[in-house]
């Protein structure tokens, strides 16, 4: 006869249990290190991860997403002088060392808890001419008061050098601990920091694309990530075809919700949705 159900924590095991959650990249990470970067962004509300990727992956990168570089910003936010690339996984495979990079989920695995999703990944190349973009904080349209934890995280990989004059991200240092306070614009401050290398941030922390005063553009990539029960701001599981799913590493696929966070959040039909990529079937996602 099996257990009587008393509460939810009971059924913790049964739709998660079905395929079991393997450690994430980010366990092969000295604890020193990540000790060192987690209080770092504590204290400033941010913190710069030098070098992460080498010369031949910036070039990669900068090949494969050249050609998709085709279109401007809608609106302010976005950037009238602004190229973006959205449904990156789906166009290229180069910026999957991004998203899962285990410096990365090592700081996501001590700040959230497990089955956290990939909110956004996105292509962002500012060109000259472009004005700062107005400051916001990245989880901002989650409709909770602050001061709070962080619900989400937000990283941007330099692709190309990040100068105080090329548009590199603007941060308010401290400002993650806020509560209803709204920053001041002479308090921006550029985040310089070469080409491979990345910032990470809470997304409590108020920030904004900086001005690209240059004759060159600037060309970054931003993974974001939230708590597993929050609704992430691209909806992967419409927008990944399968195939793209079963091609990147299972951090990624995890993260993209083909997870399940326990007791039974994140099911289809009642199963877990791993179950998806075994099927045979086409469906209109795989078109």
């Amino acid at each position: 006869m099996s257990a009587e159900v008393t509460s939810l924590l009971d059924l913790s095991g049964d739709l998660a249990g079905t395929y079991p959650r393997t450690a994430s990249s980010g366990a092969t990470v000295d604890p020193a290190v990540v000790d060192a970067d987690l209080a770092e962004m504590q204290r400033n509300g941010f913190v710069v991860l030098r070098d992460l990727l080498t010369p031949a992956d910036i070039e990669e990168i900068r090949e494969a997403v050249a050609p998709l570089l085709d279109r401007r910003g809608r609106n302010g936010f976005e950037g009238h002088t602004t190229q973006r690339i959205y449904s990156v996984l789906n166009k290229t495979a180069s910026c999957d060392r991004i998203a899962d990079h285990p410096r990365v989920l090592a700081l996501l695995d001590r700040l959230f808890m497990p089955n956290y999703l990939l909110s956004m990944l996105q292509v962002i190349n500012i060109l000259p001419g472009e004005q700062a973009q107005m400051l916001h904080t990245d989880d901002g349209f989650y409709p909770l008061p602050r001061p709070r934890p962080a619900l989400g995280a937000a990283t941007i990989w330099a692709i190309d050098d990040f100068t105080a004059d090329n548009g590199a991200t603007d941060i308010i240092p401290g400002s993650h601990t806020w509560g209803d306070q709204l920053p001041d614009e002479a308090d921006r401050q550029p985040v310089v920091m070469s080409a491979g290398s990345c910032v990470f941030f809470p997304g409590t922390l108020w920030h904004g694309g900086g001005a690209n005063r240059t004759d060159r553009p600037r060309l970054a990539v931003t993974a974001q990530y939230c708590e597993p029960w929050l609704r992430p701001q691209e909806a992967f599981t419409l927008s990944m075809t399968r195939d793209t799913v079963r091609r990147v590493s299972e951090d990624i696929r995890r993260m993209l919700g083909y997870s399940i966070h326990p007791p039974f959040v994140g099911q289809v039909d009642g199963m877990h949705p791993k179950r998806l990529l075994e099927s045979t079937r086409a469906t209109a996602s795989d078109a």
